[in-house]
């Protein structure tokens, strides 16, 4: 991938452009040739994800996918790397620690009006 990104700095913009035609066209040809959804993995739903965050125009590039499809694989990761947050720590809310409890309790004290 990075090598194919590299190589692509080095052509001219027409050999660019034929090479986009001919992938455009070989797409073409695998969705009508294809009878059920392609398989995708992680990676490939990791790539579509970050290219949406990076490239305004992302939209535009979807052939295999619907852009639904790809913000809803966006969704489904931040869920689950916020489950896997939660998981890794303790749950709940964060201790106090006692001295902010004392301080909290000496300003309740002095100062009867507050909450009322």
């Amino acid at each position: 991938m990075i090598a194919a990104v590299a190589s692509s700095a080095m052509k001219s913009r027409a050999v660019l452009q034929l090479e986009n035609v001919a992938l455009r066209h070989q797409i073409g040809v695998l969705q009508r040739s294809a009878k059920k959804r392609l398989p995708l993995n992680n990676a490939d739903r990791l790539f579509w994800i970050g290219l949406s965050r990076v490239w305004a125009e992302w939209r535009s590039a979807l052939r295999i996918v619907k852009p639904d499809t790809v913000i809803a694989w966006h969704r489904k990761a931040f869920r689950k790397f916020w489950t896997w947050k939660v998981r890794r720590g303790r749950p709940g809310r964060p201790a106090v620690s006692a001295d902010i409890r004392a301080l909290i309790r000496r300003m309740s004290r002095e100062n009867p009006d507050w909450g009322g």
